[in-house]
């Protein structure tokens, strides 16, 4: 069977068909936490920091394996957790005897605003042997998104290698990894820098449930409130990108993953 135009190096299928295979979980693929993403997840732990349930992170890799390799970026590094496991499907376990690299992509921009934790990334970078493609930023993410914004208006009439861009375009993938009251307003940002064909891979919000209150005048809201001004925000990104884009929803033991493909 010949490779379809979704642009996915997929077999010619339906548009339907491809995405339920895209989303699919990987039979050939464990959820085994990899050696070293395992390590991390350790020191998570004893940090108290957040995780991201194991299940989207597997599914997270399998979908990502079948993404065509282009520029690929991840907001919210923390200490490497995920990157990890993305760095395991790209180039396997650097620690095993006679490791051989797989196919990486063009470029892995990690963004991470901790400079301590991005000592730490980049540490995990040099240890993958990624430095020729892979590096931690530690610029905010709406920053770094305006700029491209401002950049590629700016620049729109010279070639893409002369664009003075932080980071390598076009993007062909980011996946989100933020608190929840972070991850709408990092998502909408997201997908206004995604390519054509560009896939955005985010775990949905949780869902706020009881009666929360509204914030007070000039006082900041509590958890709950701006969770739920969060959720709000989320589902008006998603009703915004649903009118002309292709968005998918992929339930799993640990929450949703949100998978939104930017239409040509």
């Amino acid at each position: 069977m010949g490779t379809g135009a979704d642009g996915f190096g997929l077999p010619q299928m339906s548009q339907g068909e491809m995405l339920e295979r895209l989303l699919s979980e990987d039979p050939d693929r464990s959820d085994k936490e990899p050696e070293i993403a395992s390590s991390i997840g350790e020191q998570m732990l004893l940090m108290g920091l957040r995780t991201m349930p194991r299940s989207m992170r597997a599914r997270i890799r399998d979908i990502s394996s079948r993404v065509p390799l282009g520029n690929a970026i991840l907001v919210g590094g923390g200490i490497g957790h995920l990157s990890a496991w993305l760095f395991d499907l790209w180039c396997g376990n650097p620690v095993e005897e006679n490791h051989v690299p797989k196919k990486t992509p063009d470029s892995f921009i990690i963004i991470e605003e901790g400079a301590r934790f991005g000592v730490i990334i980049d540490r995990l970078i040099r240890r993958y042997n990624a430095e020729s493609w892979s590096r931690v930023m530690a610029k905010p993410w709406s920053e770094i998104t305006a700029e491209v914004a401002s950049w590629s208006a700016a620049a729109a009439s010279l070639p893409s290698s002369a664009r003075p861009s932080d980071i390598p375009l076009p993007v062909s993938l980011v996946i989100i990894d933020l608190p929840d009251s972070e991850r709408p307003a990092a998502a909408s940002s997201a997908f206004d820098i995604l390519s054509p064909d560009g896939l955005l891979i985010v775990p949905e919000p949780e869902v706020p449930t009881g009666d929360v209150g509204v914030p007070e005048e000039g006082a900041e809201p509590t958890i709950a409130q701006a969770k739920v001004l969060a959720f709000n925000q989320w589902i008006s990104f998603i009703k915004n990108v649903s009118e002309h884009h292709s968005i998918s929803f992929v339930e799993l033991s640990g929450g949703t993953l949100a998978v939104i493909r930017r239409m040509a």
